[in-house]
């Protein structure tokens, strides 16, 4: 499966879970060991996206590893400082 398309699946899966899909971002680093997929959301919807002890954070990192390919590629919630 190619690159794009675990990004993609990563957006997508993200936008159904925040208030303000517009503002969802996913970013891949490529680095030594492993990629990293960076998700910036609006900072009201940080909270559903890291969810109740970090289990929604959780799922989305189990269903990204279970993609082919997608072993191979980190998943990371940052937290953004803009305010409005």
């Amino acid at each position: 499966m190619s690159d794009a398309v675990i990004t993609d699946a990563l957006e997508h899966m993200v936008r159904g879970i925040v208030d303000a899909p517009d503002d969802v971002d996913v970013r891949r680093r490529s680095g030594r060991r492993y990629d990293t997929l960076q998700v910036r959301v609006d900072p009201e919807d940080l909270g559903r996206v890291i969810g109740r002890a970090g289990r929604t954070a959780k799922s989305l990192r189990t269903v990204i590893s279970a993609l082919p390919g997608g072993d191979d590629v980190r998943v990371d919630v940052v937290d953004t400082d803009r305010r409005r």
